[in-house]
């Protein structure tokens, strides 16, 4: 490798090969990386979850990229800059955050064939410096002679300022346009990612815009328009990981194999995570359904008033999943205005299990109980067992389970 004399720093050089890695070694993690992505743009859903699994996926998102850059700030102060007209951003930090947040909203209204060229490279730099860096790095333009940056450890430079940075931004580009064609979608959104961080063309925000370049190009590879996987969030989680993929391909002479497997078991990592974040949501559809279907066939008025109950108890343990005693009890004292409600909780709780909708286990010592809700109880209660249990409401001697 050769080093810059004055910084100590990796230099950058041009890439002879823009897309270059070993196709047989990465086969296993693009295989994976395919197959859950295939599985979760299959994976039938209401589009109303899709679409607030959307705004905590982006939330991921801006938190993984800002604070891979060292970004600080808490929960309420990310919740201020996720606002469509956020207020109060005091620190450079939020101030990232929001313009981030922007940032992601304009990607996802791209229309599916706009050109990642360089007006569009230099209109995503744009807007995510403008208002948190501007004071020290100029919008959409690349850097001038002697505008020179290292990043890194070990310490990398990016290209040359001036007449290298401006032929390495316009190869990077033209290669995009041209010879990652021939390559898997996905290996091109990770190219794009390590080629533009590799080069650094801007005086900052270089980080955030590769990892933005690889979300538009990953929103074309097969998913959704409403179906995002938040990268920034794996990169930021596996930090050390990251980096150190980054500075082997470099180390490389730019040969993406490194790169590409660590950023492929990420692809498939985090559609698996939203897959199974969408199938908890059908699952707990199906309860619902299920619920609703089964105790409003129930008759008589006494066992209506009771069955209500019980889809309300059932409902908020489907958000909450599980709870203790004490904090249901707390929880459903709006339901059981009754005379002796303590009692009415726990007979409707010991039907609960008796009909297997729910779990109650004894915690350690003098704790209490945890009530835990029973996802697969539609797939196992059938008709016959449910109203043949449910005949001798509100009547039936059921098991008190604190005397257990």
């Amino acid at each position: 490798m050769d080093y810059d004399a004055e910084t100590m720093a990796v230099k950058y050089e041009i890439p002879r090969d823009w897309i270059s890695y070993d196709g047989p070694a990465i086969l296993e993690a693009l295989a994976g990386a395919k197959a859950a992505l295939i599985a979760l743009t299959q994976l039938p859903y209401q589009r109303s979850w899709a679409e607030n699994l959307q705004k905590i996926q982006l939330k991921r998102e801006v938190a993984g990229t800002s604070r891979i850059e060292g970004a600080e700030f808490t929960e309420k102060e990310l919740d201020a800059a996720m606002k469509e007209s956020p207020e109060q951003l005091e620190t450079r930090s939020q101030k990232q955050a929001a313009a981030a947040v922007s940032t992601y909203r304009w990607i996802a209204s791209l229309p599916a064939d706009r050109p990642i060229d360089e007006q569009l490279i230099l209109e995503l730099h744009r807007r995510l410096v403008t208002g948190c860096d501007d004071d020290h790095c100029a919008p959409g333009k690349t850097r001038e002679r002697d505008d020179n940056v290292t990043f890194g450890t070990p310490r990398h430079r990016g290209a040359e300022g001036g007449e290298e940075c401006r032929r390495a931004f316009s190869e990077f580009a033209e290669a995009v346009r041209t010879r990652f064609l021939g390559h898997d979608q996905l290996v091109q959104a990770l190219a794009l990612h390590y080629h533009f961080a590799a080069m650094h063309p801007f005086l900052d925000g270089n980080g955030r815009a590769a990892r933005a370049l690889e979300a538009i190009m990953l929103g074309r590879s097969g998913l959704r328009d409403t179906l995002f996987i938040a990268m920034s969030n794996y990169y930021y989680e596996n930090k050390s990981d990251y980096l150190n993929a980054l500075n082997s391909a470099r180390a490389g002479g730019h040969d993406l194999t490194p790169f590409l497997k660590f950023a492929l078991k990420g692809i498939e990592t985090q559609c698996r995570a939203l897959f199974a974040e969408i199938r908890l949501r059908i699952i707990k559809s199906l309860f619902r359904n299920t619920a609703t279907d089964l105790f409003g066939r129930l008759r008589s008025p006494r066992k209506r008033v009771i069955s209500d109950r019980h889809i309300q108890l059932l409902n908020l343990l489907l958000d909450e999943e599980e709870m203790t005693l004490a904090t249901l009890a707390t929880r459903t004292r709006h339901i059981y205005v009754l005379k002796n409600p303590q009692k009415a909780l726990i007979r409707d709780l010991s039907y609960l299990r008796g009909v297997k909708a729910i779990t109650i286990k004894r915690l350690p010592g003098d704790e209490g109980f945890q009530i835990g809700i029973n996802l697969d109880w539609p797939m196992e209660i059938t008709e016959t067992e449910f109203f043949r249990k449910a005949k001798g409401l509100p009547k039936a001697k059921v098991h008190d389970f604190l005397s257990q």
